[in-house]
């Protein structure tokens, strides 16, 4: 433990701030002025979307160091999303200078990691006799790491993954740790059948974990919680240094988050004589929307409750959107029940109306949002990079990204397979992350055999029956049997290719311990492994794309050891020029590099266009649409906002049905969609959805009742082709049967001007008139389903076309070219 922090009085840091006094406060409304100046105690400010919170909050810290004197190393500031917590660091240094960098500004996990690595000593004696080898290089185990170790445990324990799924039994694993209930707590509270069996998981995946010298995420927060309650000296030490503890988004906070920050803060004087800190939580409870991730909006609610004497700050007047826009979204939110009064307002006009829009199928819903889109950009009114379109769920992405591909618009969709998500990359991590600790059994075991070395499933199997029978950790097991094969129970040929492995790994290890940069250790795992040159001399096209991604991984590896101080962990600046530690932290080391890669959070990848629409330096990013689910848009903002799929059973989803709390969720996640936009906001729904195949009619959503008429330029209201049989309305389909609507749907329009809005021709009375898709041997293609692939064989003409396609791993397929092809030549 080290010694606890004694600050001076006086800041150390020369020269004068940038800006003092009434700069800070000039141009603050008076709401917001309350909140920057508020002092003592602890204080809520409940900041309505675009109404300038982060403003407050950079200023309020700006305003700490510079009118009340406060040391920077004071100053501990959570965020959720690492983006946001540069953005803070920036803001604030703008406008005090460098010295804002001695600051804690940084993710709940990203600071719960720096403190357990700190305190890696003390937390290891709490878990004496757990079997664990608790140290400071601990690995840190994302979702799938997660899965993959709990189904390694569920098969050892005979556990049916049929019935009990590893991410039914991860998912209640990780419910109880934003609870703070440990195995034997789990045990006492398992109700149903899963909560059961995965409280008999729950133990032995813990077991595993600290035998792997590793956390999950939720370990993060739960072990940090776990060791300032039991440490009095560590929980004395922060309180004493942190002075000052400021939260975002504090309504996305779980009950393991809560904890936290009342241990950090403290809620009494300690024996010590050090007072609770000043604690400001900023937020709005209409914007909990995570409540499937565990957070509860019961923190903010009873945030008064919790701490009698707090103050309440709110902030209503809106920066971001038009007053329609506003609105709306005020009173939608207005049919929750038992929410804080508080209605956004903006000194900004009226603005657009909201364009309303009823489609015949979501093929018609797709066709009119990229006719605006494309209506919009030819007018100069808006350029890609400026529109976004929200769904309430993933597969609803599907059909506009077919229709983008068609008319040639440029998009990207957040929330597919993220980069440190793809199979390649997770696994050249893997290798680094065995190089930075040996023990971490789930990256071992998924580098075991690859790139393929003869070392089998059975071999596997007989390594970790071993490690099983001995108590010893699969590493361990894994050395036994590069010496003697015979006494693991494994044949010769199995002993020695495990032999070369090990003799490999440590051959790397050394490059590690010679402190190599991050980058030169990567590049030599691809080379002496031989994982680059297996793809290099495939011919499946995907493996094209994955020596792509391993190049890119590289790069990020090389800018890390060329830029430290951008990637340098911000704790590790405050500790160094606080004065804090005797030794400069370590710079661009591979355990820093494997952690700045495991707190990458999903939003931390969205591009960004900035305040006046220009669009982002990166030439990747610059100049496309966003695809994105609601949920992924919270704490974004656009110019122009499509919102899909607002009926009934999508939007709100028909699982929240009969549960109130579920609904009012929906409907903060609808007052969410809204107010991300800034000028215009489009809203549309479909008569009839296609779901498992079949036609699906959904009623328009009830929030679309809850916005005021007039607010509402409906495009479309019905349909002019009637409707079928029955009152049910006759729609396209997707498998080419019937009419469509009429002439004044955007897909009859669309194909009206010679352009197919999708692969499917339902609104035209003869299919038969579609072109074939002309396609030669050795043309690229790229399919929906299949992805990539190359023409091996073309027969026929007309209606007859056919093309036999290799698209890699996933076979070689025949396909016909008429019309209803989900693939475009590339």
């Amino acid at each position: 433990m080290s010694t606890l922090f004694d600050l001076t009085p006086e800041n150390p840091f020369d020269g004068p701030s940038r800006r003092r006094g009434g700069e800070l406060l000039a141009d603050l409304n008076p709401a917001q002025r309350d909140a920057v100046t508020h002092v003592g105690g602890q204080l809520l400010v409940v900041a309505g979307a675009g109404s300038g919170k982060t403003r407050v909050l950079t200023r309020r810290i700006a305003h700490l160091l510079a009118e009340r004197k406060v040391h920077p190393g004071q100053v501990m500031a959570i965020t959720f999303t690492n983006k946001a917590a540069a953005e803070m660091r920036d803001r604030v240094a703008e406008l005090v200078g460098r010295r804002a960098n001695a600051m804690w500004v940084s993710t709940f996990h990203a600071m719960c990691v720096r403190i357990l690595r700190r305190e890696a000593k003390v937390l290891a004696d709490l878990l004496a006799g757990s079997g664990g080898r608790m140290t400071s290089n601990f690995s840190i185990y994302d979702a799938d790491d997660t899965r993959r170790l709990i189904n390694l445990v569920a098969r050892d324990l005979d556990v049916d993954p049929k019935r009990y799924p590893p991410r039914a039994l991860a998912g209640q694993i990780s419910n109880w740790k934003n609870e703070l209930l440990t195995p034997l707590d789990a045990s006492a509270a398992a109700a149903s059948d899963l909560e059961r069996k995965a409280a008999e998981v729950y133990p032995e995946y813990q077991r595993r974990l600290e035998q792997a010298n590793a956390f999950d995420f939720d370990d993060l927060i739960m072990r940090t919680v776990e060791l300032l309650q039991a440490s009095s000296d560590v929980a004395e030490y922060y309180r004493r240094r942190f002075r000052h503890v400021l939260v975002d988004e504090y309504q996305d906070t779980n009950h393991a988050q809560y904890v936290l920050i009342r241990e950090l803060a403290g809620t009494e004087t300690t024996e010590a004589g050090t007072e609770p800190a000043e604690l400001c939580v900023v937020g709005d409870a209409d914007q909990s929307i995570y409540a499937f991730r565990g957070a509860t909006i019961r923190n903010i609610e009873e945030f008064e409750r919790d701490f009698p004497h707090a103050h309440t700050i709110l902030l209503e007047q809106n920066y971001r959107s038009t007053q329609t826009i506003l609105s709306a979204a005020n009173a939608v939110i207005a049919r929750n029940a038992g929410r804080r009064d508080k209605r956004l307002w903006s000194d900004s006009g009226d603005g657009d109306k909201i364009v309303g829009y009823v489609a015949d199928n979501e093929h018609d819903e797709a066709a009119f949002v990229a006719g605006e889109i494309d209506a919009l950009v030819d007018a100069g009114e808006a350029v890609y990079s400026d529109v976004a379109v929200f769904y309430r769920t993933n597969n609803q992405s599907r059909v506009f990204e077919e229709i983008f591909i068609r008319l040639g618009l440029p998009y990207r969709v957040v929330g597919g397979v993220r980069f440190y998500e793809r199979r390649e990359v997770r696994d050249a991590l893997a290798y680094l992350r065995v190089l930075a600790n040996p023990q971490d059994t789930v990256s071992l075991r998924r580098i075991l055999n690859v790139p393929k070395r003869g070392i089998g499933d059975r071999a596997e199997a007989g390594v970790a029956s071993y490690a099983e029978r001995e108590r010893i950790s699969f590493a361990d097991a894994l050395r036994v049997a590069a010496t003697s094969a015979e006494m693991v129970g494994l044949a010769a040929r199995s002993g020695n290719a495990i032999a070369r492995f090990v003799e490999l790994m440590d051959e790397l290890a050394k490059l590690v311990d010679a402190d190599e940069p991050p980058a030169d250790i990567l590049e030599a795992v691809l080379e002496r492994t031989g994982y680059r040159a297996q793809l290099d001399e495939s011919d499946d096209p995907q493996d094209a794309t994955r020596l792509e991604n391993l190049t890119e991984l590289v790069t990020v590896a090389r800018e890390f050891g060329e830029m430290p101080e951008a990637f340098r962990s911000q704790a590790e600046i405050a500790d160094a020029e606080a004065g804090e530690l005797t030794d400069e932290p370590e710079q661009a080391t591979l355990a820093a590099f494997l952690e700045r890669v495991a707190l990458v959070a999903d939003t931390d990848s969205i591009p960004d266009a900035d305040e006046d629409g220009e669009e982002s330096d990166d030439a990747e990013d610059a100049g496309v649409v966003t695809l994105m689910t609601v949920h992924t848009a919270k704490g974004l903002e656009y110019p122009v906002v499509f919102g899909t799929g607002w009926e009934e059973g999508v939007f709100p989803h028909q699982r929240t049905f009969g549960k109130e709390e579920e609904l009012a969720e929906e409907r903060r996640l609808a007052y969410v969609a809204i107010t991300r936009s800034r000028r215009r906001f489009y809203v549309s729904r479909a008569l009839v959805r296609s779901a498992y195949g079949q036609p699906m009619y959904g009623p328009a959503s009830r929030f679309l009742d809850e916005i005021p008429a007039e607010l509402v330029e409906w495009r479309r209201e019905e349909p002019t082709g009637g409707t079928a049989s029955g009152g049910m309305p006759r729609a396209a389909t997707t498998w080419g049967r019937g009419v469509g609507f009429g002439d004044d749907s955007a897909q009859s329009r669309i194909a009206a001007g010679g352009m197919r809005s999708t692969s499917f021709r339902g609104w035209q009375d003869d299919w038969k008139k579609t072109a074939a898709l002309e396609l030669a041997v050795g043309d690229r293609v790229n399919h929906d389903k299949y992805g990539l692939g190359t023409v091996v064989a073309a027969d026929g003409a007309g209606p007859r076309a056919t093309a036999t396609v290799d698209f890699g791993t996933a076979g070689t397929v025949k396909l016909m070219l008429m019309g209803s092809v989900p693939m475009v030549k590339l």
